[in-house]
């Protein structure tokens, strides 16, 4: 398994380009081009969405919690309710949501842990997909009933399906954080390794470098 999770808590039992994307399609027509996805540090996440052809922006920020606590100080305490997430926004004729699933539960995070992701613990860190339509919440809801059934991860997914609410965006410093502080150690630790994962497992899906 070490040699297809490198990451340290990774629960995946097989490659990541092995694991099947949902077998509930949606339409192009049907897909509104955007996603609200936590899945512990915002910095690690946007990261590896960033780096997908076809995302158009992926925003850092808070989401699910108290509108008057979404400040990254109150976030980190673990009281405010929010989640660390990010808003994605895609042209579905060059990525759907059912990619950007895949991509989520393989190489962004690992959804088996509840409310941590690694040395990342708190509520804040939780895995969580906020559906913006009923076609998500249901795509979703059935890719992780197919996921679990398959048993393509060594624990149950953890991943929760909660209501979308006003995504609040993070402080400026935030934004693209690692792609600006490549050396940093958390970065250059946690964050890039997730990205090097996404490059080998799913060239096809990353954009042609500037």
């Amino acid at each position: 398994m070490a040699a297809f999770c490198p990451l340290p808590g990774q629960g995946l039992k097989v490659p990541p380009e092995r694991v099947p994307l949902p077998t509930q399609a949606m339409a192009a027509g049907d897909d509104v081009g955007l996603a609200v996805l936590a899945g512990g540090c915002f910095w690690c996440t946007e990261a590896v969405f960033a780096r997908l052809a076809g995302v158009l922006n992926v925003m850092p920020g808070y989401v699910g919690g108290d509108p008057a606590l979404a400040h990254y100080e109150a976030v980190c305490s673990g009281r405010s309710g929010h989640a660390e997430a990010i808003r994605i926004r895609y042209h579905p004729d060059r990525i759907g949501f059912g990619e950007l699933l895949r991509v989520f539960f393989t190489v962004a995070h690992d959804p088996t842990q509840r409310n941590r992701q690694g040395h990342d613990i708190g509520p804040q860190y939780r895995s969580a997909i906020f559906p913006v339509d009923a076609r998500q919440r249901d795509m979703a809801a059935a890719y992780i009933a197919e996921l679990d059934a398959a048993g393509i991860f060594a624990a149950p997914i953890a991943t929760t399906l909660e209501p979308f609410s006003t995504f609040h965006p993070a402080e400026a410093y935030h934004h693209d954080y690692a792609g600006r502080n490549p050396a940093q150690p958390y970065v250059a630790g946690v964050a890039l390794p997730k990205v090097a994962k996404l490059e080998q497992h799913f060239p096809h899906l990353v954009r042609p470098s500037s």
